[in-house]
């Protein structure tokens, strides 16, 4: 069983925990420890780990140590008004292989998703959102995946995987379970002219980090839709991280919280990630992931059930009539969200069978009423009719 992986949590740290104010997150949620071993996890709702592999990093130089100084940090934050049962289950440490680890992930997250528990992974290196993905192969048919990035992370499909190539291996490798693929922040200058447009050829998304600055509120409808998100900490902009290994250009740390709370709230997100961590005395980047997980968890205990959706009650419907066609729009009464409907046809495929809904904004309708096409609804569409 997969869960014979996990290694307790180190005692410095779970003394760290201990010492911590009442009803802070290292008094209130659970731990694996030497002393007490694995909590009961029939309790839980989300679960932390930690995986130690970066050697298929193109950056690392040296084997990747723990993460205690991001548990540390999150330990002394104080949670919200939470109703989750939250574990935090310790290390995977690095496999004999590469492979060797993709396997433990690949079935940890299985197990965790067969169970309804959530998965928050810590890496390491993000080719490991390749084995956390091929975890769903058998619990669904078709996902959607979402990278918060500043490269698309195509790559070179003939070439092993490594951490610029899996997204890649996800379009091309067997079996073919990549519904859609979207990524969040990605900066033109570190994707190359091919890989932009293949991204547009396979009619997938993304938005740049500068149309995102702008207005953070457009990915929420994208990360409402996806089932796995992962985060490639290194799109945080170096300054606001203190870690002089980062780029000049990114997110803001407390727009990659946004992010990351969008991701907790998303009814339909099962498994979610954050990559690229270094390990190391870098206290300002550890906090920072601490608090983007803290977000994710505030999300997560504000979700409002609406996946799968149901528009029979509960929600208001729009039609606009636009070219030859009428948009069906949906806004929820409950969150004022909206959704909007994509047509199905049987003649040509059966893929929208489960995919009737496409999570959107109010300005797509109102983009709609003066008569132009929403472009994550075209995409979708054409998607569908290859």
């Amino acid at each position: 069983m997969s869960l014979e992986y996990l290694q307790p949590i180190d005692d410095a740290t779970v003394a760290h925990a201990r010492i911590q104010e009442e009803r802070t997150l290292g008094k209130t949620i659970l731990l694996h420890t030497k002393q007490d071993g694995l909590p009961d996890l029939g309790k839980l709702d989300i679960v932390l780990i930690s995986i130690l592999e970066n050697r298929r990093d193109q950056n690392a130089l040296l084997p990747m140590g723990n993460l205690d100084g991001v548990r540390r940090k999150l330990y002394e934050l104080f949670p919200g008004n939470w109703h989750s049962t939250i574990a935090d289950l310790g290390d995977i440490q690095a496999g004999e292989s590469v492979e060797d680890t993709y396997y433990v992930v690949r079935e940890l997250t299985a197990y965790f998703l067969k169970e309804e528990i959530l998965p928050i992974i810590l890496g390491g290196s993000q080719d490991l959102m390749y084995p956390m993905y091929r975890a769903f192969d058998d619990i669904k048919a078709m996902i959607n995946v979402v990278n918060v990035d500043h490269r698309f992370d195509l790559g070179n499909i003939e070439m092993p995987i490594d951490s610029h190539s899996y997204i890649g291996k996800m379009v091309a490798t067997e079996p073919y379970n990549l519904f859609n693929y979207s990524n969040l922040g990605y900066q033109t200058y570190f994707n190359s002219q091919e890989e932009i447009d293949l991204l547009d050829r396979l009619f997938f998304d993304a938005i740049r980090l500068g149309e995102l600055q702008g207005d953070m509120t457009i990915a929420e409808p994208v990360i409402r839709d996806c089932d796995l998100l992962g985060i490639d900490l290194l799109s945080v902009q170096a300054n606001d991280l203190l870690y002089d290994k980062g780029h000049p250009n990114g997110f803001q740390s407390a727009q990659m919280c946004s992010l990351s709370r969008y991701s907790g709230i998303s009814d339909r997100l099962k498994a979610f990630g954050i990559f690229e961590i270094p390990s190391g005395d870098f206290p300002v980047l550890e906090s920072a992931v601490s608090q983007i997980i803290w977000y994710f968890l505030e999300g997560y205990n504000f979700r409002h059930g609406e996946y799968p959706i149901n528009v029979s009650s509960g929600f208001l419907k729009y039609q606009v009539p636009i070219e030859d066609q009428i948009l069906n729009f949906y806004k929820s009464v409950k969150t004022e969200r909206w959704w909007i409907e994509l047509p199905f046809n049987s003649a040509i495929n059966n893929k929208l069978k489960q995919y009737t809904l496409l999570p959107c904004d109010k300005k797509d309708y109102l983009q709609a009423t003066d008569q132009i096409l929403p472009e994550r609804w075209l995409k979708a569409r054409q998607k569908n009719e290859i």
